[in-house]
C-alpha cells in the first residue's frame, strides 16, 4: 500500500478508536514518525495531507530540511533525547521539542529560542518505566520542574509524554497510559498549559487514544519498515 493509503486507514482506524472512547477524533493527532526514512517519503505523505512529523536526531533532520525548506503549513518535533551540545540547533530547525527530560536542557533551548527570537513549545518527557533504555524524569521531579520552567522566556511547557516498554499485548502499556495521564491532570490544576498528553504508537495507540492521548506517534505503519544505515 502505498504512504497516502496508509495515512488514510490509519485516520479511519484513529477516528474509531475515538469513538469507541466517546471522544471527537479531532482531540487526536497524528504524527508522522519519519526519522530513517528519505525526504522522499515525507514530501509523499505532505502530498497525501500529512502536516505533522516527527524526527529523532537532530544532525539527520538538519540534512532533511535543505529539502524541506519549500512546504508550508507543515510542523516538526523533535521526538528523540535531546544532548547540551544540539540545543543551538535544535532551536533553530525544529516547530517544537518533545523530549525534554532536565532543567539544563530547557535552559538552554531558552537561550537559543530567545536568541531566535522564537516561541517553542515542549513536552516533558516522564520516565515511568525501570528499563535503563528509556529517558525522562521521575514522576517526583515533575512538579519542580514546571515550577523552575516558569521563569523561561521563550520555551513553555505544553504536556507530557511517554513512551512504555514494547509490547504485543496494547493493554500491557495502559497502566503506563493512565499514569501519565493522572500526572497531566496533577500538573495541570497548577501549570493550566500543561494539556497535551503525546502517547501511544502503531502497536498500541487504541489504548492511548481510550486513555486520553492528545497526539499518537506512528512511524512503520505509515512508511514501512525502517533501514538503519550501519552504525545507527
Amino acid at each position: 500500500m502505498s504512504i497516502a493509503d496508509n495515512l488514510s486507514r490509519l485516520h479511519e482506524e484513529i477516528a474509531a478508536a475515538c469513538r469507541k472512547a466517546g471522544r471527537s477524533d479531532s482531540e487526536v493527532a497524528l504524527m508522522a514518525v519519519s526519522k530513517v526514512h528519505p525526504v522522499e517519503s515525507i514530501l509523499e505523505a505532505y502530498a497525501a495531507g500529512q502536516r505533522l512529523f516527527g524526527e529523532n536526531r537532530v544532525q539527520e533532520f538538519q540534512e532533511k530540511s535543505a529539502r524541506l525548506g519549500s512546504l508550508t503549513d507543515v510542523a516538526f518535533h523533535l521526538i528523540g533525547p535531546l544532548q547540551s551540545n544540539k540545543t543551538n540547533k535544535a532551536a533553530e530547525l525544529f516547530d517544537a521539542v518533545d523530549a525534554v527530560d532536565s532543567l539544563k536542557i530547557a535552559q538552554r533551548l531558552d537561550t537559543a529560542a530567545v536568541a531566535l527570537g522564537k516561541r517553542l513549545p515542549v513536552l516533558i518527557e516522564v520516565k515511568l518505566s525501570h528499563e535503563e533504555s528509556k529517558h525522562g524524569v521521575a514522576p517526583a521531579e515533575l512538579t519542580a520542574l514546571l515550577e523552575a520552567m516558569q521563569e523561561l522566556k521563550a520555551v513553555e511547557a505544553v504536556g507530557l509524554m511517554t513512551v512504555p516498554p514494547w509490547s504485543e499485548d496494547a493493554e500491557m502499556a495502559r497502566p503506563y497510559f493512565r499514569e501519565l495521564r493522572r500526572l497531566r491532570d496533577e500538573a495541570a490544576v497548577r501549570f493550566p498549559r500543561v494539556t497535551q498528553l503525546s502517547m501511544g504508537m502503531s502497536n498500541d495507540f487504541g489504548v492511548a487514544i481510550e486513555e486520553g492521548s492528545t497526539c499518537v506517534r506512528v512511524g512503520t505503519s505509515i512508511f514501512g519498515k525502517r533501514v538503519y544505515p550501519a552504525g545507527v
